[in-house]
């Protein structure tokens, strides 16, 4: 069956292609749907590229079991702003722009007024949601056009490079958001646990940002990688004796691992009170001992992405420290895509995959 879903309105007026899959089990396919009016505070964007996130993976395979489709995933989005609205202030025809994991909020609660529209309760993603509406679907990047709340566009900095600034907009700000909650700076004994497409961003972060940067990683392959990005130090988890050496020593551990993984011997390197911050999503649960909690009285915590002006600091101190994702550009077709999810998951990749959208669909 043809991929299709009902928008709530009969205003949607801008064409719009992009791969989709209609269901856990089918492969994607060009989806041909409707892009809503532009409205007064809307901006257009043709998007340039969009990466690939874990988090595409888990929605498409429905391994969180809350998919909905068909789904257009994709939330890592960069391209040049096309058109805007006649109450757009920030942004005119031929700006550099991104989207990330969000599109809209209800930007009255506590929350959104605090800058914290990611964790309002009816926030709308950029794939697999709806609008505020909570009928008309959403759709992602690995389409040509969106049509996106000025208030949820990010200006990308000129001197970075629109492909490699695409993961900036999940992986950037996921990994940006907690070092900067936390305080990192030179004093700062920092670890990061997995070098992949949220890890090898955050040492490049946290290594700017002056800390003293580990990398925790199961493979030893990963060591030279982690200290060309700017780590100090490099454990591998499996060897008991490296853990050892560093036992008491870190005051905050960003763990990156989207897989199962023991977290007791990572909360066993934290200083006294020293912060675990989960931003990898695990389909099952972690597991921390008591007798860890006791004697450690660590902060036990998870980050979410960021709101949008965190999001847009982030970007700017990119653009300041010239650090963009080191992704492997790919074309954009069904078989690509697949093959990028695959080897995703096998973690054989450094460490983004990025589509190329503009070229797509042609």
């Amino acid at each position: 069956m043809p991929c299709k879903r009902t928008a709530a309105t009969s205003s949607i007026s801008i064409t719009a292609k992009g791969y989709a899959v209609d269901s856990e089990s089918t492969p994607f396919k060009i989806f041909d749907f409707e892009r809503r009016a532009p409205a007064a505070d809307d901006v257009v964007i043709r998007i340039h590229y969009c990466g690939i996130c874990h988090t595409d993976i888990h929605q498409v395979y429905n391994e969180w079991h809350m998919s909905k489709y068909p789904m257009v995933p994709g939330h890592e989005i960069t391209g040049i702003v096309e058109q805007v609205g006649s109450s757009v202030k920030r942004f005119r025809a031929g700006d550099h722009a991104g989207v990330g994991c969000m599109v809209d909020s209800c930007r009255k609660c506590a929350l959104c007024k605090k800058d914290t529209e990611q964790n309002c309760a009816d926030s709308c993603l950029t794939y697999n949601s709806t609008e505020l509406d909570k009928v008309t679907p959403t759709y992602g990047g690995y389409s040509n056009i969106i049509t996106v709340k000025e208030h949820f566009v990010c200006k990308i900095p000129k001197n970075l490079s629109l492909d490699a600034a695409a993961p900036l907009l999940c992986a950037g700000i996921t990994t940006y958001s907690p070092l900067r909650r936390y305080n990192v700076d030179k004093n700062t004994r920092l670890a990061i646990v997995g070098l992949g497409g949220l890890g090898h961003i955050a040492v490049k972060l946290g290594a700017a940002m002056g800390a003293h940067v580990t990398v925790i990683s199961t493979s030893e392959s990963k060591r030279d990688d982690a200290v060309k990005l700017g780590a100090k130090a490099f454990l591998v988890s499996k060897d008991d004796e490296q853990m050892k050496t560093a036992v008491n020593s870190l005051d905050l551990i960003i763990d990156t691992v989207s897989a199962a993984h023991d977290v007791g011997p990572l909360i066993n390197l934290l200083k006294f009170e020293g912060v675990y911050c989960a931003i990898g999503a695990p389909t099952k649960p972690l597991e921390i001992g008591a007798f860890a909690l006791l004697m450690k009285r660590p902060t036990i915590t998870g980050s979410l992405i960021g709101g949008m002006k965190e999001t847009q600091e982030m970007l700017d101190f990119c653009g300041k420290h010239n650090i963009t994702c080191d992704i492997e550009k790919i074309e954009a077709t069904p078989e690509t895509i697949k093959e990028a999810y695959d080897r995703t998951v096998k973690a054989d990749v450094k460490y983004r995959f990025v589509l190329d959208i503009l070229n797509a669909f042609k």
